[in-house]
């Protein structure tokens, strides 16, 4: 996560086209998820992501991030908004995730119903990037409210309140899932993924990891290398008694805790392998490959 400065907080203006940002060295409070980043966000670009990603954004086209849980998605978004320089609202999407929930609802407020927006509703207002995370853990009935944002109309129907939000150019719709979740019931439709351009997602190869790990926890390249070297061992039981193997994002946990005097096996076992499961042979099996290495 990018450093905000402190006192920085998102209001939104009266134009849907220009949100306003207001500076107050006292005022620490921020909306939890939207950040406007004003320094940028590490990435290490791995293929055209990027230059894809503006090339949709200049088109209005919304976008779809697929790849395993850890590899780079999220970063990548907070990466985008930097450099697009727009607000970035992230929604975490679940199964009880409902259509009123991201466009809004009336609530009771001293006395008085009004409406309140919700975080798709209010990104449409501003301008803003709206990205969905993990989206397919969504009801599919949920879902279907993105679709008029997700074609040329570009439109969010607002039932309740009998309002039609047009996004302006600024708007940007994106989301996220990982394909290695996906099942009969869990998946998206295709009327929704084929509004959408794609971009895949992956661990990045071994020299590019550990730049990243090195970067992240500041560890020696020694010990990133030979973290890197865990991982893939760690990937390789993937299907074979374990879901996923070790994330990028794990590793960076684990090199962090190695930089705070944490000895290597012990940081491995805490950040990586009962992150990975819980069965008891196979955290022995996890523990044991680290301990080979370290």
């Amino acid at each position: 996560m990018a450093q905000l400065r402190p006192g920085i907080r998102l209001h939104y203006a009266t134009s849907p086209l220009h949100p306003r940002v207001s500076v107050s060295q006292h005022a620490r409070s921020l909306t939890p998820e939207e950040y406007v980043f004003t320094e940028e966000p590490y990435y290490e670009p791995v293929g055209d992501e990027i230059a894809v990603f503006e090339a949709a954004y200049r088109n209005r086209l919304p976008v779809l991030l697929k790849g395993p849980t850890g590899c780079g998605k999220t970063r990548f978004m907070e990466h985008m908004a930097w450099r697009l320089q727009r607000p970035l609202l992230t929604v975490s999407c679940h199964d009880d995730l409902t259509a009123s929930d991201l466009v809004g609802r009336f609530l009771v407020k001293g006395g008085e119903t009004v409406w309140v927006d919700g975080p798709l509703a209010r990104a449409v207002r501003n301008g803003s990037i709206c990205y969905l995370d993990e989206v397919v853990e969504a009801r599919k009935d949920t879902t279907v409210v993105i679709h008029p944002l997700g074609d040329d109309r570009r439109v969010l129907p607002m039932e309740k309140v009998g309002e039609l939000l047009e996004a302006p150019p600024e708007f940007c719709l994106a989301m996220s899932y990982n394909p290695g979740y996906q099942s009969v019931l869990k998946d998206l439709k295709q009327s929704t993924r084929q509004r959408f351009v794609a971009l895949e997602f992956d661990y990045p190869d071994t020299a590019l990891e550990q730049k990243i790990v090195e970067k992240e926890s500041g560890i020696d390249a020694d010990m990133a290398r030979q973290l890197v070297k865990f991982a893939q061992m760690t990937r390789n039981l993937k299907g074979q008694g374990l879901d996923e193997g070790a994330s990028t994002r794990l590793l960076v946990h684990a090199a962090k805790l190695m930089a705070s005097d944490i000895a290597p096996v012990v940081a491995c076992r805490s950040a990586i392998a009962q992150a990975l499961t819980d069965d008891p042979d196979m955290l022995s099996a996890v523990n044991e490959l680290s301990a080979s290495l370290f």
